[in-house]
């Protein structure tokens, strides 16, 4: 039982990428998408609208495109991520005015947890001018257990992320546009800031009703302002 003149542990920040530290449904995903749609249609020797379909199921069935080819068509996965994240970054990102502030505003270790693969995620880090707030980046190819892949909202993928970053759950903030993996996290006894994107499915329609959600934010600089109220 902690005293009342016992110190606050130093939170973990686990924080998601899309959608939440720069806004990649304006210009990223579009892109993203066509991307994909024409890699598979290369590898698997399919019609456009054919991709197109596979690219929308695998991604609504098991949280990352990538995992359905694999488990169904024998894609090479980093084949498939090498196409589909080959572009410019910095010519289509768009982010809030003085993030790396903001993010600078927030006490305690920082973490990436994104299910984009790393060598996208360190290059957006990077456009942002934000790579040196972060002590590591967790991408789709650190989830895999036993040989499968095992994105977010995999409990067994967020208690691995702690354990090997030895903190306690219970003094983990998550943060993440998409509910169902706060919901993940948040079973897990983590505190969670619900970054409601617009361009996000469903994020600010049901956000105030989830019980999982600690605290909503729509900014990193909201999020700078308020984040001593998850205490």
């Amino acid at each position: 039982m902690r005293t009342v003149n016992q110190p606050q542990p130093e939170p973990l920040w686990l924080f998601d990428l899309d959608n939440t530290l720069h806004n990649a449904s304006a210009a990223i995903f579009p892109l993203i998408d066509r991307l994909m749609q024409e890699s598979i249609e290369q590898l698997l020797q399919v019609d456009a609208n054919t991709a197109d379909y596979l690219r929308q199921r695998y991604w609504q069935q098991y949280g990352a495109t990538l995992i359905g080819l694999v488990k169904h068509h024998g894609v090479c996965a980093e084949d498939f991520l090498r196409r589909s994240h080959d572009f410019a970054i910095s010519e289509h990102l768009q982010s809030e005015p003085y993030l790396a502030q903001h993010l600078t505003q927030l006490s305690g270790r920082k973490v990436i947890l994104t299910n984009a693969p790393a060598n996208y995620a360190f290059r957006v880090l990077q456009a942002l001018g934000i790579t040196h707030q972060f002590e590591r980046v967790f991408s789709i190819e650190d989830m895999q257990r036993q040989q499968r892949f095992r994105p977010k909202p995999s409990r067994a993928l967020m208690q691995q992320v702690v354990t090997e970053l030895q903190h306690a759950p219970e003094h983990t903030i998550f943060v993440d546009d998409t509910l169902r993996n706060l919901k993940a996290a948040y079973a897990l006894g983590m505190k969670t800031v619900h970054f409601a994107h617009p361009a996000t499915p469903f994020s600010s329609r049901y956000a105030g009703r989830s019980a999982y959600v600690d605290l909503r934010v729509q900014s990193i600089k909201e999020l700078s302002a308020r984040y001593h109220l998850l205490y």
